[in-house]
């Protein structure tokens, strides 16, 4: 009678043990969930992201895996609705995800990040909106800087090398769009840069002429754009229409291979600031650069090299940890640093701050012929 009754008491613990928050089967395959953007207006950044999610997972299950396990990833489509976001990952924490990598939009990771919090679960994300890790999730880290981060080192460029004493914006006016526009206005004001018009434009907007004139009547020195790939290779092709001649400046999105191939020469001579880019000049973003273009036929851009690194972030620290916790996971890389000479999957040394913000090196690139050409390498602010 001891024996049964200590035998359910086993079971009964092993049973509770599996099923509490953060805690994780240690055998069998891991599973990672994949909260993607695969149609809608998000499809672009969200299938990009998946796709190098899932050439780092092919990879590392050749390899192995984790830990001796194989990795299953389950990418779901949230269409770019937060609303079918938010259901996809309350069902993968359910489900029983040790990580979940997305959404990959600001205003969908907004709405889900609470669901992977209430079951302490590490959640990536390639949103850029500031707000993300301002509210003090422990869970949620970025696999793109902030745009408290990127526009700084914009604004600076603006003003010590495109000398420019005024700007004129335009801006997508949603949640990723409202939060680099906010955050480039108090950087131009620290640079003593005026604003001399602030054009607002709607998510997949089609007709960029009257945005376009705009800027041109107002005669600043240059062009900030901070819009989607789509939206900014319209305005790029209406930009050539008018015969605008000044400066155009970006941010990552405004000047990724996708907006370059979209719209054609007028994306040349255009500068923009890149978190990554598959034109670096760095032998492991090469190496990458040419398995993704066999793997899938066309070249990546950020975001792509966004899901693959945190792909491998995500191996790297639970090899590190020697067991599969994703509470254990996300305490782990608040102040972890990376190196990419120890793990090279995760292409470039990097660190992750209390607030699970990302550092690294940056680019600043120029578009020319096509194809984004480095002329300039910035250090990660911790180096500064």
């Amino acid at each position: 009678m001891n024996t049964i009754r200590t035998t359910l008491t086993a079971v009964t613990a092993a049973l509770i043990a599996f099923t509490a928050p953060g805690a994780h089967a240690q055998s069998g395959p891991v599973k990672i969930a994949g909260i993607m953007e695969l149609s809608g207006s998000g499809a672009t950044p969200g299938t990009n992201f998946n796709n190098g999610v899932k050439l780092a997972v092919k990879e590392i299950n050749a390899a192995g895996g984790i830990l001796g396990r194989q990795v299953e990833y389950l990418p779901v489509d949230t269409q770019t609705n937060p609303g079918v976001a938010k259901a996809l990952a309350q069902k993968a924490v359910d489900d029983g995800a040790y990580v979940v990598l997305g959404p990959v939009h600001s205003g969908s990771m907004l709405v889900t990040m609470a669901e992977t919090r209430r079951a302490e679960v590490t959640n990536f994300t390639g949103g850029e909106a500031a707000s993300i890790t301002q509210q003090g999730n422990p869970y949620v880290f970025r696999s793109s800087f902030t745009q408290l981060t990127s526009m700084p080192k914009v604004a600076r460029y603006i003003k010590d090398t495109v000398k420019a004493k005024s700007v004129a914006l335009i801006y997508t006016n949603n949640d990723y769009g409202k939060g680099g526009h906010d955050a480039m206005l108090k950087a131009l004001e620290a640079q003593g840069i005026k604003v001399a018009v602030d054009v607002s434009t709607d998510p997949q907007q089609v007709d960029f002429s009257a945005a376009v004139l705009r800027v041109k009547q107002s005669d600043a020195d240059a062009l900030f754009l901070y819009t989607l790939e789509e939206e900014s290779a319209r305005a790029l092709r209406e930009l050539r229409k008018q015969g605008y001649a000044k400066p155009v400046i970006g941010e990552t999105t405004a000047v990724s291979q996708k907006t370059i191939e979209l719209a054609g020469d007028a994306a040349n001579g255009m500068v923009g600031h890149v978190g990554l880019t598959v034109d670096a000049p760095q032998p492991r973003i090469k190496a990458f650069d040419e398995r993704f273009l066999r793997e899938y036929k066309y070249k990546s851009e950020h975001n792509g090299m966004k899901g693959y690194i945190s792909m491998y972030v995500v191996k790297a620290m639970t090899e590190r940890l020697g067991k599969f916790d994703s509470k254990a996971l996300s305490e782990s890389l608040h102040g972890a640093k990376l190196s990419a000479a120890q793990y090279p999957g995760v292409l470039m040394d990097l660190s992750f701050d209390a607030n699970g913000d990302l550092d690294r090196e940056s680019f600043l690139i120029r578009v020319e012929q096509g194809r984004q050409q480095v002329i300039g390498t910035l250090p990660a602010m911790s180096a500064k």
